[in-house]
């Protein structure tokens, strides 16, 4: 993984970076600063910065292209910093800058937590099929716990509007899917009408993660969650769109862009026994489970779209992104199923 020194990271200015650092928490970085990109998001960048003693994460918008409510760092640094102290693992926040003049996007300084965000099943299966059940089970507990963390105590009663949070939703990845489209797509319409005519009551709100995953979570040497990462999607609303998310990763019926194969790893349990141990230990109704499916389907869907949108214009950074676009018919199509009860 390439080095950077100097100001030529890709949208990290490691001369400005320092300057701000130093100011914010005088004497932590001593000596001329390094970074990499970390590989494997498809969204914000993220990036190690190191002094050579210490090591610091450092998280910013994508470059060029972005849509007017997605990327939001002050949110992301608000939820992981409230949650600090409840049940639910998160790395130390550290410094929020939304000064856009130091390295041209508003940026984040966070703790570098150890563990491993395991990705695929080649990973897991050296670990033995217990190991691998035994993970999975406290990444689903983990999301209970989550959903479990009273908003108000935690100090983000205000964080989001949860009534009429899944109709908010549908007109949300909508507008999204607008805002980034390239190219005709007739079963993204088809889909949005049905979820239009179709919204269900909804559950108890709660804190909603907005793209709870393995791979999202750092897993340590006892198989623990060390911490849960990527929170820009973060607000209050429906946890059942989490869980919904989770279930449409897992299954794989689609390519899904930025996922790998991890589920598919001996021990690891199938969607059904995933939803039925967040029910049984959440105590939710996950009867209208379809409708969160195509949900999450439709917004996967988007989400693809406008990292093919960046990807055409020449605005991301890294590999991997030259396949994400067809993604999206896929994803429209098992959104169709789920609401009609055949996913």
């Amino acid at each position: 993984m390439r080095v950077f020194d100097g100001s030529d990271v890709p949208g990290l200015d490691l001369d400005r970076f320092g300057d701000f650092f130093e100011h914010v928490r005088p004497g932590a970085a001593a000596g001329p600063l390094r970074a990499r990109v970390i590989e494997g998001g498809r969204s914000n960048l993220t990036y190690e910065v190191t002094d050579g003693r210490g090591s610091w994460i450092v998280r910013r918008p994508p470059l060029g292209h972005v849509l007017a409510t997605a990327h939001d760092m002050a949110r992301e640094y608000r939820v992981m910093t409230a949650l600090a102290g409840t049940g639910v693992p998160v790395p130390e926040t550290y410094a929020l800058c939304e000064d856009t003049a130091v390295i041209g996007a508003p940026f984040y300084v966070m703790e570098m937590v150890g563990g491993v965000p395991y990705r695929s099943a080649a990973e897991l299966e050296p670990l033995g099929a217990r190991r691998v059940g035994r993970i999975a089970e406290r990444m689903i507990d983990t999301l209970v716990e989550l959903h479990g963390v009273d908003p108000a105590q935690a100090g983000l009663a205000d964080f989001g509007r949860p009534e009429g949070f899944l109709a908010r939703q549908v007109r949300r990845w909508k507008k999204q899917l607008d805002a980034s489209r390239s190219r005709d797509i007739p079963s993204a319409t088809e889909l949005h009408a049905l979820l239009e005519a179709n919204i269900p009551g909804g559950t108890a709100p709660a804190i909603v993660h907005g793209d709870y995953r393995l791979d999202n979570l750092l897993v340590d040497s006892g198989d623990r969650i060390a911490a849960v990462l990527d929170w820009e999607m973060a607000t209050l609303g429906d946890p059942l769109t989490d869980l919904a998310l989770l279930l449409v990763y897992m299954r794989r019926q689609t390519p899904i862009p930025g996922t790998a194969d991890a589920s598919s790893a001996p021990g690891f349990p199938s969607a059904d026994d995933v939803l039925a141990r967040y029910a049984g230990r959440s105590g939710r109704d996950v009867s209208a489970i379809g409708f969160y499916v195509a949900l999450a389907c439709f917004k996967l869907a988007v989400i693809s779209e406008g990292i093919h949108y960046r990807y055409i214009h020449g605005q991301t950074v890294g590999e991997g992104f030259e396949t994400v676009g067809a993604a999206v018919e896929p994803l429209l199509r098992s959104g169709l199923a789920a609401l009609e009860g055949r996913g």
